[in-house]
């Protein structure tokens, strides 16, 4: 199943993927309209950014992230984990994330780049927690839906932007902002 997903996303088409937070949906976004097709897929506005999942820090800096001291030093202790690293890249600020799922990681690894991701869901509404969520949001939108049961964590990865040695946790999810804080070697937030 896993060479079918790369095969679809290769092609230019969506694959819903599980991560230990929630189902997400994938795409290659070295092919031309891929990402493109995410937004269509979900109904979600061009002005919300969508993040990378990867399958380790190389792949991330393959993609152009500048990686600030406290964003290795997140990256360090929660990667692979439910946290969103926002950093520099030459197109601006994007998210990455390393999840710590075996299906996740064995994907990434076979794409053999960060793939673009976001929750499998239509916008503004709830993440899909299995396969069959992720279905009946996306329907027809998605190639090939990869199932491993339900999602362990259920909850959305953390969200940090990293400017330097400025870090502002955007989201609070599976990970406590105190706790992001302290290994990002600050004490506030901007």
């Amino acid at each position: 199943m896993i060479e079918e997903a790369v095969s679809a996303m290769a092609r230019g088409e969506l694959v819903v993927m599980p991560t230990e937070t929630v189902y997400g949906l994938a795409a290659d976004p070295r092919v031309p309209g891929a990402v493109e097709k995410i937004y269509g897929a979900k109904e979600r506005p061009e002005s919300k950014p969508v993040a990378f999942l990867a399958a380790d820090l190389e792949q991330v800096r393959a993609r152009g992230a500048v990686m600030e001291p406290p964003a290795v030093r997140l990256a360090r202790r929660f990667w692979p984990g439910p946290l969103t690293l926002v950093v520099k890249t030459a197109a601006g600020f994007v998210g990455f994330r390393v999840p710590d799922y075996p299906a996740a990681l064995s994907l990434l690894w076979k794409a053999g780049s960060a793939l673009a991701v976001t929750s499998a869901n239509r916008s503004g509404n709830e993440p899909a927690l299995t396969a069959a969520d992720a279905v009946a949001a996306l329907g027809d939108r998605v190639a090939l839906v990869l199932d491993a049961g339900p999602s362990p964590g259920g909850v959305p990865s953390t969200v940090v932007k990293v400017d330097g040695d400025k870090v502002d946790v955007l989201r609070e999810g599976a990970i406590r902002k105190d706790e992001i804080l302290r290994v990002a070697g600050v004490d506030f937030i901007l």
